[in-house]
């Protein structure tokens, strides 16, 4: 009792501390997303002359109006070489949304967007209504585990717009591989922020791009501890027991101005993630079920620093430097896979950037970026034992992992933006990668067993087993080039069209032809401009990644030797008399014809502004994919007997192919902005389907010679989804975030769990069965998060607090199981063994000063 008045009375004394009125804050940036420090900001009552408040815009483009009591306001920002920017917000007893304010070049006239902060509706083209837009207030609101936002933000991703690569990550506008950057040092977090644009590689779902804080005027900082624990955790569905797991986060920034340097500001930033995690295995041996924790413990660490230092009125420079090292012990544990299969995994990496913006004049801008690493990421098995895998029902034996993958890289980005009087043209050159990239391949050199069955397995009935041998030292250089131009023109107040053009090459694939049109349009079918139509179209390359490269070089039949052995001994795999080295070697090649895939994205929609802050969005969204990758064992055992290969020299030949397809179609609906008096947020449900015959360019089908049932729904689709997240604030300070997410479920595939055309692969289906015929459960995931900023002090505009929250995911403890075993020889065939996790809460702390 005694604690609980100290704390009410804690929180009364908080409370007296807030001032009168509520803060209006923001953000000024230009139209390519950076920042504008110094930005002269005025608030005025609407419709007076008479200044409010004034600020500056400190050195990461925001801004801060204290203590504004209730009423109709404009916001105008004005910056030298820019057009004078009025944003009108509405203020009530709680604080609005904060207020992103993009300013266009002087000479370029933006269009009048209907709205006030956070939702509305705009005839730029590039200002669609179904992105995704998270400021640093929205990400401390929304439940978020373990501070990963990326993870967070990656279920708005569409699968069909990522490319082979992967989600593309863009960190100030330029590509990276790794995101080496602390929570709070992100300012702001968008997805499907203009679809079509020409200056990125891939559709707005496909990629996330983020912008960082740098260094404020005044000397500030932010810390954050997480912290969870399986104490407070319900127990997974598939758990013998429930673990014992702890997470431990420290994180935080620390800014200001360099000392004795009035134009020069910096901000460190890091974090430290200690986590005790336990896997779960749920396997089934000749012995019986196998049912236990096993510890899979992490250790993250991350330091960064950033300079940046305005050199005159029109040209400002950054230099920021990180290191990330990532040390996670027994990986590749659960499931059906033993402990005594685990590696440990570390990841080392170090890179620095330099960026420079510059004004020539007052309708060009330029932008260079340039950033340089170094990679270094060890695997060491715990066991050297062959490898013994039995399909869906147990792995167990060595990892088979050890190798050493190392990288140099450096990304660059120049581009050149220009704005005469109703349009802005924006032109650059880009190296996403050039790379030089080293690998010591010693993985499998102790073999591995495969077995469909466990009555297979215990009468030593393999059906094949594959080991490597020779030199598995590869070394190569990636390149990667691009070049783009668009131009967003303003041919009437109520129509907008952006076009636009990308060229993309890469090397080791001899397509020199990837140019990509691409363009959008937005038109105002009333004189309020409320109601806007919305469509656009274009052409995405993809790029292979330095895997498939990789293979090519290493399985060329004379540096790393890949052995498959089809219904081999057991435990010795060879007959009398044979050697290893005397087996046919499988090796990988290019198809004569391949070429880089590339997919045609349209979409057409309409936007109302339904009242002053809150819009509804309804598009419509297809795709086809051209010449997609994949895979085929072109010297496969031929039809009607699948017995002998055809060249006897050879194993197994894979062929990288871009003979694919791939459609979709889907139909969004999107509601945000501020839903009600206390809500705002983002509601959207989305009814698509996807169909394509190959699941990227490492799959390959059964049966090479007969592809007619691979074209089916793909791995990645489900035809129903609803997310929703947003913010509650009943009271000042006071705050609760909300995340839904409800998805129907994705296909798998049946299969018989043998290896029906001599191959080396178990993957072959009933006869007559199509490609993910089967259809697995869908998932119901509610977070929330509560949250209570106190006011410690006040000093002038400025303000210390202290805020304490608790997050709860899965809050219903739903279970939300896997995909079904389809495997018919499995003895799991028809049930899931495993499932996401159960509800778990996450305690948090903030200091902000």
């Amino acid at each position: 009792m005694p604690a609980m008045v100290m704390w009410l009375l804690l929180a009364l004394r908080a409370a007296q501390a807030v001032p009168r009125g509520v803060a209006v804050a923001g953000v000024v940036q230009d139209q390519t997303g950076a920042i504008l420090p110094g930005a002269q900001i005025t608030l005025l009552v609407a419709g007076s002359t008479a200044p409010s408040q004034s600020v500056v815009s400190d050195a990461a483009g925001a801004f801060r109006f204290d203590r504004v009591p209730p009423g109709l306001y404009d916001i105008r920002s004005e910056f030298p070489g820019f057009n004078t920017h009025v944003a009108r917000v509405r203020v009530t007893t709680r604080a609005p949304a904060s207020t992103m304010v993009v300013m266009t070049i002087e000479g370029f006239k933006q269009e009048v967007s209907v709205g006030g902060t956070g939702s509305e509706t705009s005839t730029n083209a590039a200002a669609n209504l179904n992105s995704i837009t998270l400021d640093e207030d929205t990400l401390d609101d929304l439940p978020v585990l373990d501070q990963d936002i990326v993870g967070a933000v990656s279920r708005f991703l569409d699968s069909s717009a990522i490319g082979t690569g992967g989600t593309t990550i863009l960190v100030d506008g330029i590509e990276v591989n790794a995101l080496a950057l602390s929570a709070s040092a992100v300012q702001q977090i968008k997805i499907n922020q203009d679809p079509y644009a020409a200056e990125f590689m891939r559709p707005g779902r496909g990629r996330i791009e983020i912008i960082t804080k740098p260094g404020g005027k005044d000397y500030s900082g932010t810390f954050n501890l997480r912290f969870r624990d399986s104490l407070f955790n319900a127990a997974n569905a598939f758990a013998s027991s429930k673990p014992p797991e702890q997470r431990r986060i420290y994180e935080g920034t620390f800014g200001g101005p360099v000392p004795g340097a009035k134009k020069t500001n910096f901000l460190f930033s890091g974090s430290f993630d200690s986590q005790d995690n336990q896997s779960i295995v749920f396997a089934q041996t000749p012995g019986g079920s196998v049912n236990v924790n096993v510890a899979t413990p992490q250790l993250n660490l991350l330091v960064a620093g950033t300079w940046n230092h305005q050199q005159s009125d029109s040209t400002t420079q950054a230099i920021r430097f990180s290191h990330l090292h990532n040390r996670n012990t027994s990986q590749g544990v659960g499931g059906v896979n033993l402990p005594e299969v685990g590696f440990d995994h570390e990841d080392t990496e170090d890179e620095a950037t330099f960026s420079q913006q510059t004004i020539f004049s007052p309708t060009l801008l330029n932008d260079f970026k340039l950033l340089v690493g170094v990679e270094n990421e060890p695997r060491t098995s715990l066991n050297t034992s062959a490898r013994v895998v039995v399909q869906d029902a147990f792995t167990g034996g060595g990892a088979q992992q050890n190798q050493l993958r190392t990288e140099h890289h450096f990304t660059l980005v120049e581009a050149v933006t220009w704005s005469p009087a109703k349009q802005t043209i924006k032109a650059g050159l880009n190296i996403p990668d050039w790379s030089w990239r080293g690998n010591e391949d010693n993985t499998n050199r102790g073999g591995t067993f495969y077995f469909s069955s466990l009555a297979d397995y215990a009468g030593g009935r393999p059906y094949s087993f594959i080991q490597q041998a020779g030199d598995g030292h590869t070394l190569f250089l990636e390149k990667i080039i691009s070049g783009f131009v668009q131009d967003e023109i303003r041919l009437r107040p109520n129509l907008s069209v952006d076009l636009g053009l990308r060229y993309d090459w890469q090397n080791y694939f001899h397509d020199t032809d990837n140019f990509a049109p691409r363009g959008s349009f937005a038109y105002a079918l009333d004189e309020a401009r409320r109601t806007i139509v919305r469509g656009g179209a274009g052409v995405f390359y993809d790029r292979t990644g330095p895997g498939p490269i990789q293979d090519l070089l290493r399985y060329d039949g004379r540096h790393l030797l890949r052995y498959v052995l089809v219904d081999p001994g057991f435990p010795n795999p060879l007959k009398p008399g044979q050697t290893l080295s005397a087996q046919p070697v499988s090796i990988v090649q290019l198809s004569p014809d391949v070429v880089i895939p590339y997919t045609v994205q349209y979409s057409v929609g309409i936007e109302r502004q339904l009242r002053p802050k809150t819009t509804l969005a309804i598009n419509f969204i297809g795709s086809r994919g051209v010449d997609m990758f994949r895979s085929r064992d072109v010297n496969a055992p031929p039809p009607p007997a699948y017995f002998t290969r055809p060249d006897p020299t050879h194993g197994v030949v894979r062929q990288i192919e871009s003979a694919g397809a791939m459609r979709t179609a889907s139909l969004q609906f999107t509601l945000r902005g501020q839903m009600s008096r206390y809500f705002t947020g983002s509601a959207e449900y989305n009814f698509g389907r996807a169909y394509n015959d190959t699941n990227g360019i490492g799959w390959m089908p059964p049966n090479s010679y007969d592809l007619s049932l691979e074209y089916a729904r793909a791995d990645f689709n489900t035809r129903h989804r609803v997310d929703l997240f947003g913010t509650v604030t009943p009271a000042p300070g006071m705050n609760f975030g909300v995340s839904l997410g409800l998805y129907s479920g994705r296909p798998y595939s049946l299969s018989t769990g043998q290896d029906l055309f001599n191959t080396g692969t178990a993957n072959a289906r009933p006869p007559g069965v199509a490609r993910n015929s089967l259809e697995g459960p869908g998932t119901i995931n509610l977070d929330l998060r509560w949250s209570r900023e106190f006011v410690v002090a006040v000093q002038g505009t400025r303000k210390r607090t202290a805020t304490f929250g608790v997050d709860a995911f899965n809050v219903g403890n739903h279970v939300n199981y896997n995909n079904p075993i389809g495997n018919l020889s499995s003895p799991f065939f028809g049930q899931s063994i495993s499932a996401q996790a159960a509800r778990r809460l996450q305690f948090s702390a903030r200091v902000r000063y």
